[in-house]
């Protein structure tokens, strides 16, 4: 009101409202949702739990007497956090579609998810957790996803966890936004991490989350488990960055927990709320822990990957409250806790399904989409579309070949998500289907920009492979699988099926020269067990080396494609690929058998001329693929490399391995050189007249006894 004296004056009154968060500070936004505190334990009952858990894993590293039991020990109140107040799961089912997924991305702590399984009543009994890292155990050293229920990723390997945890974030989002529909939220869930500081040290982690927060993957929760201790000491003898400061740069939301060895974890819990409630961003929350906590050697480097020992052990029972002498014990209202948590997931996942079932009537055709991909069944029909050629089809690169059958593949199966390391132009991986970025504004987008992260690209589809529902796909030059390959071994380790689309596969592609040119990778490649590396010779197989690599479903496949044109040849196929070798032209009575893979299957041919005007019959020889050559049987091994007949070998790449199928090879033994690339492979000995040479003297020096290279006793 205004004063008799001119002035105005202002009451201002404060209203107590009913509120059960603190009052916002005056800056906040109030466009975001406010977070809701988890609901509070019986801080007795959380703190047994928490310390049955620090227990529990320590008895199963000194039973093994092998594994490391600091960290289970410094983060069981994370696992108890997550386990007992957030997560949706069940046991009962652990492929529930909508569950949330866990990765433990410090996979040595495995103790720590073990017994978490263990008390939650998945299939891993007391007696499993005495068999940690035995043979054939169900609690191998480090989570392996085929091995354990319940593990969604095989971990360990520093940083690939939390890369993985990436894509399944990226998985869920992309999904949600395929099929959830007003009312319908067929897709919600959170994906959460416990990592380390090695995790965050390793570069994989760093490309990884640089995505994650570019991307704004606000369901990805990560606990970062800091409790400055690596394997060799202190982290400040190797790592003194603001962790929390460089997260924020990837634009990720960040909080801090100054102490997470409160076994109630209030402070925890009320982070954990406040993240999730954080949509446009993933979250990394720093937990400060103490490593061993309880153990003799707490916080020292000596807990981390060594047992306690028999007297240690006995003090850290004595101090928590047990029994010195009782080994591998569990209290009932501990187990009741958490199968009371379990339960209240199968509720949850009964009131998706009725949920689902109403979706299912109202969306139907979704719903059967859904149903079907997450299944990991594909659409009838799908490869009918797949281009085949003639020797008279136009002369492209098989990179080019890819581009085409990829459009059908990406048309007729929309769980093919994936894109490029930057390379899109060179590995001709955008098509009609996928011509959609997917981006925070169009998370329904199938086309992934994974930018100059090739390591953390392969991660990522590792991760979008274990979430369901896709058959991923990466992309880079073949000689770029050198920084993915920790993670492609890991695709085929955990049986993950997931498309490598990799260019420019030989000295061929010219100019680059040897820095870009690969020598060693098929055979680097070759070497990993369940991994299919198919290079393709032309149109038709290349078309089948995609009907190969889509019908692998717990194998992910490399496809090795040129740079260089590859013409169509008459007799290739694209059943022949699935048998990794084949007869592509024959000769009764063959004297030499020409035997050659992607690009050079083509100066193989070219020879034959020369060699039958000097009196050899030749036999021609597709061999795109090694893996699938060895799963025949040995009747039509020999059939292709006829016993006594000499095989010379054509491959723009290291000899190495060749001398398992053939007596002599025309390959690379050096780095290639920088030049047109039909310039370095002349240089190189890439030549009609070099290969009817080599041929020539492999006849005379064996003099039709060659020995066989596939018969071997066992």
């Amino acid at each position: 009101r205004q004063t008799s004296s001119g002035f105005w004056s202002f009451k201002i009154q404060f209203l107590k409202l009913p509120c059960s968060t603190p009052p916002l500070p005056f800056c906040a936004d109030l466009s975001m949702p406010q977070p809701k505190r988890a609901k509070k334990m019986d801080p007795a009952l959380a703190k047994k739990c928490v310390n049955t858990i620090r227990v529990l894993a320590a008895d199963t590293v000194q039973k093994a007497n092998s594994g490391h039991p600091g960290a289970p020990m410094g983060c069981a109140p994370m696992a108890h956090a997550l386990w007992g107040s957030n997560m949706n799961f069940n046991p009962k089912n652990p492929k529930w579609s909508n569950r949330d997924r866990f990765v433990l991305s410090n996979g040595h702590a495995c103790a720590l998810q073990y017994c978490m399984l263990h008390v939650t009543g998945y299939n891993l009994t007391m007696d499993d957790l005495k068999q940690f890292r035995q043979v054939n155990s169900k609690t191998p050293g480090h989570p392996e996803n085929h091995l354990t229920e319940g593990i969604e990723v095989s971990t360990g390997p520093l940083g690939q966890g939390i890369s993985n945890a990436v894509g399944l974030a990226l998985g869920e989002k992309h999904l949600a936004a395929v099929f959830n529909k007003p009312e319908f939220p067929v897709v919600d869930h959170f994906t959460y991490v416990i990592c380390g500081d090695g995790c965050l040290q390793e570069g994989i982690s760093s490309e990884a989350s640089s995505l994650a927060g570019h991307l704004g993957l606000g369901k990805l929760i990560v606990l970062y488990d800091d409790n400055l201790i690596t394997i060799d000491g202190a982290t400040d003898l190797s790592f003194g960055e603001d962790v929390l400061k460089r997260y924020e740069a990837y634009n990720w939301h960040t909080s801090t927990v100054a102490n997470g060895n409160d076994e109630a974890g209030e402070d925890l819990l009320a982070k954990i709320e406040a993240a999730k409630a954080v949509t446009d961003r993933p979250s990394i929350i720093k937990v400060r822990t103490v490593i061993g906590i309880g153990s003799a050697k707490e916080g020292t480097a000596g807990v981390h990957g060594s047992p306690l020992g028999d007297e240690d052990l006995a003090n850290v029972k004595t101090m928590y409250g047990f029994k010195p002498e009782d080994k591998f014990v569990v209290a009932d209202d501990v187990y009741a806790f958490y199968h009371e948590r379990a339960a209240a997931g199968a509720q949850a996942e009964a009131e998706w399904d009725a949920m689902f079932a109403k979706y299912k009537a109202a969306h139907p055709d979704l719903a059967d989409e859904y149903d079907r991909r997450m299944a990991g069944t594909l659409e009838e029909g799908w490869a009918k579309d797949l281009p085949t050629y003639t020797a008279e089809s136009k002369t492209e690169a098989t990179r080019k070949y890819s581009q085409h059958a990829l459009t059908e593949v990406v048309a007729n199966l929309p769980e093919v998500v994936g894109g490029s390391a930057d390379l899109t132009p060179s590995n001709n991986t955008k098509v009609e289907g996928n011509k959609v970025d997917y981006s925070p504004a169009t998370p329904e987008g199938r086309y992934i920009r994974f930018g100059v992260r090739e390591h953390g690209m392969a991660a990522i589809c590792n991760g979008l492979a274990a979430h369901g529902g896709f058959v991923p796909f990466g992309a880079t030059f073949l000689v770029f699988t050198g920084y993915a390959l920790g993670a492609v071994r890991l695709s085929a380790l955990s049986g993950f099926q997931v498309l490598y689309i990799m260019t420019h596969d030989s000295i061929g592609l010219g100019e680059d020269g040897p820095t870009h040119q690969q020598v060693a990778m098929l055979a680097s490649t070759r070497a990993i067990p369940n991994l299919n590396v198919i290079r393709p010779a032309d149109g038709n197989e290349t078309s089948g080396a995609y009907k190969c690599a889509i019908e692998a479903r717990t194998t992910p496949t490399i496809l090795a494609l040129s740079r260089q044109g590859c013409r169509n040849i008459a007799g290739t196929s694209i059943e022949g690929v699935a048998k990794g070798a084949y007869v592509v032209r024959d000769a009764e009575g063959a004297t030499i058998i020409l035997a050659a893979s992607g690009s050079e299957l083509q100066l193989a041919e070219s020879a034959i001329a020369d060699l039958e005007k000097a009196g050899e019959k030749v036999r021609l020889v597709s061999f795109p693929c090694w893996e699938l050559f060895e799963a025949q049987e040995q009747a039509y091994k020999e059939a292709v490399f006829t016993p006594g007949v000499p095989v010379l070998s054509v491959e723009a790449a290291s000899t190495f391995g060749w001398a398992q199928y053939s007596h002599g090879q025309v390959g690379m033994t050096t780095f290639g050189l920088s030049g047109p690339g039909s310039a370095v492979m002349e240089h190189f000995g890439f030549t009609k007249d070099n290969v009817v040479a080599k041929a020539h003297k492999l006849v005379q020096f064996y003099k039709g006894s060659a020995p066989s290279l596939i018969q071997n006793p066992f």
